[in-house]
C-alpha cells in the first residue's frame, strides 16, 4: 500500500539578497491533474482565510497547490512591492516549484492582485499551461475608467477567471467589453459568480453560502482543466 504524499515547506531565494516561504500541498481528493501556483491578494497573505479555502477546494478537485508570500508580506511591513518586484518573486517561486516537483501541467494565478501578477507574467510569455484567476481586479474600486486590461491581449494560454457579479473591482459590463476586444477571446473563460462580491461573499438573501460559492469554483475549475488543459 502506498503512502499519501505530504506537504512541503520551501525557502525560495528571490534575487541575491531576499527569500520567501512557499508551501506545496498535494491534491487530496483526486489524482493530481496539474500544479497550481496561487498568489495572495494585496491585503492578504499565503495563509489568510480566502487562500486556505481556495486551496482546500482546488486540492479536492485534483490540483496540487503551491501558496507563497510576496516579499512585502514576508517582511510583514509596507504596501505591496512594485510590479517588477512582485513578478520577480512570483517567477522565483515557479522556478523553484518546477525544480522540486517537475509538474506535467503548470497553472498560475491567485486572488485579486496575485492573479493580476500572474497575467502580467503570462503576457510576457512566461512558460505555463494556463491561468486560474480568482477575482481579477479589472479596475480600482470606484475608478472604472482605470482599466487593467492593456496586457490581456498578449496572453497566449487558456484562462479561467472567476469574478462575482457584485465585485466593486470588476464591473461585469466592462469586463465583457474588454474580453470582446481580445484577438482570441475563446482562450478566456469567464465564470460569473452570481451575487458574489470581490471576496466571494454572498448576501444571505441569495439563499447561498460561501461554501456553495467555493463548490461552484471547484467544480468549474475541475471541468475547465479537463477540457482546456487535458490529461
Amino acid at each position: 500500500m502506498g503512502t499519501e504524499e505530504s506537504s512541503q515547506w520551501w525557502q525560495v531565494p528571490v534575487g541575491t539578497q531576499d527569500a520567501t516561504r512557499a508551501l506545496f500541498e498535494p491534491a487530496s481528493g483526486a489524482p493530481a491533474r496539474a500544479l497550481y501556483v496561487c498568489a495572495h491578494g494585496a491585503g492578504g497573505h499565503m495563509s489568510d482565510a480566502a487562500m486556505l479555502a481556495a486551496s482546500a477546494q482546488l486540492r479536492r478537485r485534483g490540483l496540487d497547490v503551491v501558496r507563497f508570500n510576496f516579499l512585502y508580506r514576508e517582511r510583514e511591513a509596507g504596501p505591496p512591492d512594485p510590479m517588477t518586484r512582485l513578478k520577480q518573486c512570483y517567477a522565483a517561486v515557479v522556478h523553484h516549484a518546477r525544480a522540486a516537483r517537475n509538474p506535467g501541467r503548470l497553472l498560475l494565478g491567485g486572488r485579486s492582485m496575485g492573479g493580476r501578477v500572474a497575467t502580467m507574467l503570462a503576457a510576457e510569455s512566461f512558460a505555463c499551461d494556463g491561468l486560474v484567476l480568482l477575482a481579477y481586479p479589472l479596475h480600482p474600486a470606484g475608478q472604472a475608467d482605470r482599466l487593467r486590461d492593456a496586457h490581456l491581449a498578449a496572453i497566449g494560454v487558456p484562462v479561467l477567471c472567476f469574478n462575482g457579479t457584485r465585485d466593486a473591482l470588476c464591473r461585469p459590463d466592462l469586463m465583457e467589453q474588454a474580453l470582446a476586444r481580445l484577438p482570441a477571446p475563446g482562450r478566456w473563460t469567464m465564470h460569473w459568480l452570481e451575487g458574489a462580491d470581490h471576496s466571494f461573499r454572498v448576501l444571505k438573501a441569495s439563499g447561498r453560502s460561501g461554501d456553495d460559492v467555493l463548490d461552484e469554483i471547484g467544480l468549474a475549475t475541475q471541468a475547465w482543466v479537463a477540457r482546456a488543459i487535458g490529461p
